[in-house]
């Protein structure tokens, strides 16, 4: 099965939110499967999702969601993703392939691959998109553009399953990279759960001085704690998972800021120009 050769015979996305509900769009808007079947736990959602153009059928079950799935889309809450697998894999048709948009990777793909009947395969991804917003309301056709996917399959999952995972994400207009699962933690704890740690806890810092202040900020504090107004409910379980990688980045991120700190105190301004050099070159290197 590959894109944009042959489009899926169902697609499935089990729980979806702001994610789920962007790969329903997506793949609706670029016709990349006959039928787009999707589950939601709440019956007022399912009610509401049924009045959407993008989705072909709401089902009351995730077990009958996905019965004649070709691809199974994992969007519940990352705490949630191994038990929805181990609660579909009865169910699952020989040769559906199942994956997901956690933000965690390591225990979440052993588990859910382990999980797996012989007749199918997990494979895990993670589209780093998103923001703030959460819910399927917030969800977009073009969230996924000029956006990166890891994929992080096992040792043991077969290529031609990560082939056509890779694929799928790269016909909703994401970039791919491959990795492992300890590479992903690692890379993420870096780029995106510690970004969420500092943005929450320099508002957390700044909510303890005059309230007043707040309605003097400008861009630069808006553009920089922007993400802390994300779930903090969904940033527990992330922080849980991955604890240890996101505990490494912190105390990598405490030395830096010590050094900003001793420059600035002994008045070592070559030093302090280097780290604002250094930091102007990395944001000014970001793509478009």
């Amino acid at each position: 099965m590959a894109f944009p050769n042959r489009v899926l015979d169902q697609l499935t996305i089990l729980a979806p939110g702001l994610l789920g509900g962007s790969v329903a769009q997506a793949a609706h808007a670029r016709g990349l499967t006959r039928r787009i079947t999707l589950w939601a736990r709440r019956p007022e959602v399912r009610q509401q999702l049924r009045a959407m153009p993008w989705c072909n059928q709401i089902i009351d079950t995730p077990e009958e969601a996905v019965r004649t799935a070709s691809l199974v889309v994992l969007a519940a809450p990352v705490e949630k993703i191994v038990e929805l697998a181990s609660q579909i894999a009865p169910a699952l048709p020989e040769g559906a392939i199942v994956t997901d948009v956690g933000s965690v990777k390591g225990e979440l793909c052993r588990l859910c691959s382990a999980a797996m009947p012989v007749r199918a395969v997990f494979v895990g991804s993670h589209p780093m998109a998103g923001s703030q917003k959460t819910g399927w309301e917030n969800s977009s056709a073009t969230l996924f553009d000029g956006r990166t996917c890891f994929v992080t399959p096992l040792v043991t999952t077969p290529a031609s399953a990560v082939e056509t995972v890779t694929a799928f994400w790269r016909a909703l207009g994401l970039d791919v990279a491959t990795l492992t699962p300890e590479q992903h933690d690692e890379i993420v704890a870096h780029i995106s759960h510690l970004p969420q740690a500092l943005a929450t806890t320099l508002c957390s810092f700044l909510a303890q001085k005059n309230p007043a202040w707040r309605d003097f900020a400008g861009g630069g504090l808006r553009d920089t704690t922007r993400i802390a107004a994300s779930d903090a409910t969904m940033w527990i379980e992330i922080f849980k998972q991955n604890r240890n990688e996101v505990l490494h980045a912190l105390r990598e991120y405490q030395h830096e800021l010590q050094g900003f700190d001793d420059a600035l105190a002994n008045r070592d301004w070559n030093n302090l120009r280097a780290r604002l050099e250094r930091g102007k070159v990395y944001r000014d290197g970001f793509k478009a």
